[in-house]
């Protein structure tokens, strides 16, 4: 229950003149919008006169200028002493957020810095050992010690898997190169994964099979195009700059928008107002109303022929290579003997026509979605109009990729394909994106030391989730990330997590560092696990009860750090206060413990010595950035600041240097781009994306998504009774509950107090349930798949062949929330936050992954809802707003 405590300040300080300018990105959504950071020591502060301000405005402002709201200042520690600080969208940006616009979350961003006088206070300042239960301050020495001691005792008595490392894949590239060094490279273990996944895997093996890069399109691809289909997601709620200043002025000129989702929100009514289709359908039903309208487009003669006859393959280009499928490509290592493999397009035709599940009439009825919607989506994305084709983009997130994980991308895949999308400006198909894009491999998981295998050559990465349920992990290694309430499941997994640390008797009961690590070691070795975690906040549970040892770091604002956004646009985020206390940031706590391992290479001194070691290991990859690298060295500067240089419009990757300047990549894929007759000059390297899709020809794959390799899962988890469908997703206001925005930005603490659930009205009347009511969602039938199998039949991970075989559990999940009433969600469906930490509607969905990529399906689950009992929100009208989410 919230309070009423929130009161805005109504004076802020102006900069002086000659306050310091840095710039940085939002820490966000994908989109990171550009930013200033304007700083100055205490004691000053400009006056409202042109002459007297850093902005050269004479104040008040017009509507719109450079003017300073109380949530964009703050006061934090530079070099020691106290200083101001006003952070502002750079209204000078040439990209990304046009005119200097920003969302609710980046707006506010300013407050996410460090002050002992706000709700930030409680950042963790020392590392933590847990003594009696009590996480006590120690030195880093140490925590350090018990650490490296403890992990060289599991790795050296348990092998390198019973050392499981969860991270994040997104917080910055100098981050993430050390720990993936770290656990894949020295620790080399296949217990590691990111943290929105129980296996490192792709989130869109459907893209991979296809030849389509992840974040090929640029901005400019999504503003271009004539149709745009939008599937999994609505970007006002998600990546709101994306959709104010390159989608909305795009749909207010004529563009036509598809969108494909459950719900109805801001940016779903929008679209519809301006004249759009919402493909309103039944959660995991996505692979249908693709196909259908595929079929659709294939049975009318709307294909793109000329796209197809140069750019996707045909039956020998499929064919070359080795053995059955094509060589080198994921099909063929993962042996599915031409389950997703054709002979080109019209072996697809042939076979997508065949199919009676995508008929439109069946499609229709199993997705809940009107069949004219269907057949009208099919037109505007694919049929000429007078002769000439429409130009059309599709974009997916994870409200599509998350269920049915490689059904739905491989069926999208194929839709891009015979509509011509992919390879022109405003023809393209991508990720619109969740997180930045943060990640640079130190190393490549060791695979083949997974104990899983589907039937045929290749294994399977290896489940952390299943892995450690089974109880082969003794050292859990978690950074940056819940854990817990990030997976499905995930009061069965939290139970686990206190079974093996919490309950295990071998619990630190002394101060001596001797017996401390010899505690932990018997711990280890009695089948019981440890748990070490860094983070910004202390995190329940995985660090406030389960946590042998907290290391504190440091992130945006008080290190020197690179990212790239969904455009894989590169910048510098400019270190401009001190991290709180002893907090270092991951790369050198990571490099400390490394060293004290015993492994060579993590000598780094600064963050650039880190960047600049990763910059080798991107050539080739989408966000390549070694040129920036071998320019800087030419100018005799560091990496970073040859990056700082281009400000706040930062640079796309792949970048080249071309004639002694940085150039970079609009696109990936396209066709249109002329490269060098000469090729690539110098230490620049050309790939083939740059020009061509990444498929054994540089062509597409057009591939099958058949429905019956998830239809038996779908058909038994369908709501049966009384149940309802349970999905979820984010909140325009809150990026993402795990972080530091809903818990410590009074106005959102404020606004949304706890998870909340949407409701049609037709549901709730049924259970007497009305907006405001306290509510429980349960469910009996959480289904976990229990342990790790090696595949030796065809159907040995089909779901039906699990159940039949005793290898699925169902356990109980149960979840209380605050009703929303609304005709903005589906009849049937149930919506809520997707990772309140408190309230997580994870503990709903399945544990239950893909049997080909390995993903869960976070966005299905079921259950029943009751009502508990009115509450005080009903009245008080300072939280929750139950207005709905689809007001224009």
């Amino acid at each position: 229950m919230s309070t009423p405590y929130y009161t805005p300040t109504d004076k802020v300080p102006l900069p002086p003149r000659d306050a310091e300018v840095l710039t940085t990105a939002c820490d966000y959504c994908i989109v990171a919008c550009g930013y200033k950071v304007y700083r100055w020591p205490m004691g000053q502060e400009g006056g409202p006169k042109a002459n007297q301000n850093a902005f050269g405005k004479d104040f008040p402002v017009l509507v719109l200028q450079e003017w300073v709201a109380p949530n964009q200042h703050n006061i934090v520690m530079h070099k020691g002493r106290r200083h101001h600080v006003v952070i502002m969208p750079d209204k000078q940006i040439k990209s990304v957020n046009l005119n200097g616009d920003s969302s609710v979350r980046g707006g506010t961003i300013a407050q996410k810095c460090y002050n002992p006088g706000t709700p930030t206070k409680d950042r963790l300042k020392s590392p933590l050992l847990r003594i009696y239960d009590t996480l006590m301050p120690v030195s880093w020495d140490m925590a350090l010690e018990v650490a490296a001691e403890v992990g060289k005792h599991v790795i050296a008595k348990h092998g390198a898997n019973s050392y499981s490392v969860k991270t994040f894949s997104y917080q910055y590239i100098e981050n993430t190169y050390a720990i993936t060094k770290y656990a894949r490279r020295h620790v080399n273990t296949a217990a590691f994964t990111f943290h929105d996944t129980p296996s490192d895997v792709s989130s869109t093996p459907g893209f991979r099979d296809a030849g389509f890069d992840n974040f090929a399109a640029s901005y400019k691809d999504w503003s271009s195009a004539e149709v745009l289909m939008i599937c999994g997601t609505d970007p006002y709620e998600t990546k709101s700059i994306l959709f104010t200043q390159h989608i909305k002025p795009a749909i207010e000129a004529g563009q036509k928008v598809i969108m494909l989702n459950p719900r109805e929100t801001a940016g779903v009514a929008f679209a519809k107002k301006m004249g759009g289709i919402h493909l309103d359908l039944y959660p995991g039903t996505d692979n249908l109303v693709v196909n259908a309208i595929a079929r659709i487009i294939a049975e009318n003669g709307w294909e793109d022929s000329e796209w197809i006859k140069k750019w996707v393959n045909n039956k020998w280009e499929t064919d070359s290579g080795f053995g059955q499928g094509t060589r080198n490509t994921p099909w063929q290592w993962r042996t599915t003997w031409g389950m997703f493999e054709t002979k080109g397009y019209e072996d697809w035709k042939k076979w997508i026509t065949s199919q009676p599940e995508y008929e439109l009439e069946n499609a229709s009825r199993l997705s809940g979605v009107d069949a004219a919607k269907i057949r009208k989506a099919a037109e505007w994305l694919s049929k000429p109009v007078n002769g000439i084709r429409p130009k059309t983009s599709i974009g997916i997130e994870k409200g599509f990729y998350w269920s049915n994980n490689t059904g739905n991308t491989e069926a999208i895949g194929a839709l891009a394909i015979i509509t011509g999308t992919g390879g022109r400006p405003g023809q393209m198909v991508s990720r619109f994106g969740g997180h930045q894009r943060g990640g640079t491999g130190g190393g490549k998981t060791p695979r083949n030391k997974s104990p899983e295998k589907r039937p045929g050559r290749r294994r399977r990465a290896l489940d952390t989730d299943r892995w450690l349920y089974s109880g082969h992990t003794r050292l859990a290694h978690v950074i940056g990330t819940t854990w817990l309430q990030a997976m499905c499941g995930s009061q069965g997994l939290q139970k686990k997590f206190h079974e093996l640390v919490s309950a295990n008797p071998h619990q630190v009961r002394s101060f001596d560092i001797a017996e401390i690590i010899e505690t932990l070691k018997k711990r280890a070795d009695s089948g019981g696990m440890v748990v070490f975690n860094q983070d910004i906040y202390l995190v329940d549970p995985i660090g406030a009860k389960f946590a042998d040892i907290v290391f504190p770091a440091a992130t945006w604002g008080e290190e020197d750090f690179v990212r790239a956004n969904g455009e894989r646009r590169l910048r510098l985020y400019s270190k401009f206060y001190d991290a709180p206390g002893e907090a270092k940031p991951d790369w050198w706590i990571i490099s400390r413990l490394a060293q004290r391992m015993g492994f060579d290479g993590f000598d780094w001194e600064n963050s650039n010595d880190v960047f600049e070691e990763s910059c080798r290991f991107s050539r080739g990859n989408r966000k390549d950035y070694n040129m920036i690298k071998v320019d800087a060295r030419a100018k005799g500067i560091t990496a970073h600041e040859r990056l700082r240089q281009f400000g706040t419009d930062g640079i796309q990757g792949p970048v080249f240097r071309i004639n002694g300047e940085l150039v970079g990549t609009t696109r990936l894929h396209d066709t249109q781009k002329e490269l060098p007759e000469t090729g690539p000059m110098g230490a620049n390297m050309f790939n083939k994306k740059l020009t061509h899709f990444n498929s054994q020809t540089g062509k597409n794959n057009i591939m099958k998504s058949p429905w019956g390799l998830f239809s038996d899962f779908w058909e038994w988890l369908s709501p049966k009774g009384d149940e309802l469908w349970v999905t979820n997703g984010r909140i325009n206001e809150i990026w993402q509950s795990g972080f530091d925005d809903v818990e410590r930005r009074p106005y959102i603490t404020q606004r949304w107090p706890e998870n909340y659930c949407e409701i049609h009205p037709d549901d709730a009347r049924r259970r007497g349930i009305k907006s405001g009511d306290r509510i429980m969602v349960y469910s009996e039938r959480v289904a976990a798949q229990k342990e790790t199998i090696l595949g030796v039949k065809g159907d040995d991970y089909q779901f039906s062949s699990l159940m039949e075989r005793g290898q699925i559990e169902l356990s109980k999940g149960a979840v209380t929330a605050i009703a929303m009433v609304t005709p903005a969600i589906k009849k049937g469906v149930l919506f809520m936050n997707f990772l309140d930490k408190r309230q997580p509607s994870n503990a709903i969905q399945a544990r239950v992954v893909d049997q080909i990529s390995g993903n869960y399906n976070f966005k299905m689950g079921v259950g029943k809802i009751v009502r508990l009992g009115g509450s005080a929100y009903q009245k008080d009208q300072h939280s929750f707003s139950f207005a709905p989410r689809n007001i224009t």
